[in-house]
């Protein structure tokens, strides 16, 4: 065995045997993130079919106007249907979000439990009512959306939750037993245990650089470890015989 491999076979060694744990998160989360579609584990599927239904332009301009008589300012209006009522979503102007009753000219949010809770089941595919609903006033690995709203939360077989935006009413978020799983391995595949978001950090970029040491002097251990060198060796002094005998 060579020097080279001698000592490749002493870092390969100690650093697998160092590396070892991480290096089997990293495939294990790995073969999960291949296996299931993103689109599974955001839930998308079980999100219902909505018929669209445009707000008639005179309501819309009719309620805009009041809006306007009433001194609300924004960068941006967005006109919609909630709840099967005429809404405008104000942004841009001092504070948060707003949404308005076109009918009447008045706040709709921040959005009720009830209000909430309707939404969520509207969204949610299938028949399944709400089990629970809690308010979310912070951030959190599961969530972090816009804030407060509402964790509407289903037992649907997958434990599914969704939370809805107080201040616009929009489903933010959608998560499930699938999701959270992944949101698990994805925090040990980056080595970020706390936010699961951080795939910059200074640990991840330690434990992959050792685990591109341990790959390479695999790579220089491989010959020898295959016989390569002593085949090579023997060739070597096999063709020196026949010189010797001349």
């Amino acid at each position: 065995m060579s020097a080279a491999s001698r000592v490749s076979g002493k870092i390969h060694k100690w650093l697998a045997l160092l590396m070892a744990i991480q290096i089997l998160f990293w495939f294990v989360s790995g073969l999960f993130f291949a296996v299931f579609p993103i689109e599974r584990v955001r839930s998308e599927h079980a999100v219902a079919e909505q018929t669209a239904r445009p707000v008639p332009f005179d309501v819309a301009a009719d309620g805009l106007l009041r809006l306007g008589s009433a001194g609300v300012t924004g960068e941006k209006i967005e006109v919609r249907l909630l709840l099967g009522r005429p809404v405008a979503l104000v942004t841009g102007q001092p504070g948060r979000p707003q949404l308005y009753d076109l009918a009447t000219g008045r706040p709709a949010s921040p959005l009720s439990m009830a209000a909430a809770t309707r939404i969520a089941e509207a969204d949610h595919a299938g028949n399944a009512r709400a089990s629970r609903v809690e308010r979310v006033t912070e951030n959190s690995p599961e969530y972090r959306g816009p804030l407060p709203a509402w964790r509407v939360d289903f037992d649907d077989g997958a434990h599914r939750s969704l939370y809805v935006a107080a201040d616009t009413g929009a489903v933010a978020a959608r998560r499930s037993t699938l999701w959270r799983v992944y949101d698990f391995l994805w925090a040990l595949h980056i080595m970020d245990w706390r936010e699961h978001e951080d795939f910059n950090s200074p640990l991840l970029i330690v434990a992959t650089a050792l685990g591109l040491v341990v790959i390479v002097t695999g790579i220089v251990m491989f010959p020898s470890r295959l016989g390569y060198n002593a085949w090579r060796r023997r060739r070597r002094a096999a063709a020196k015989v026949p010189a010797q005998a001349d």
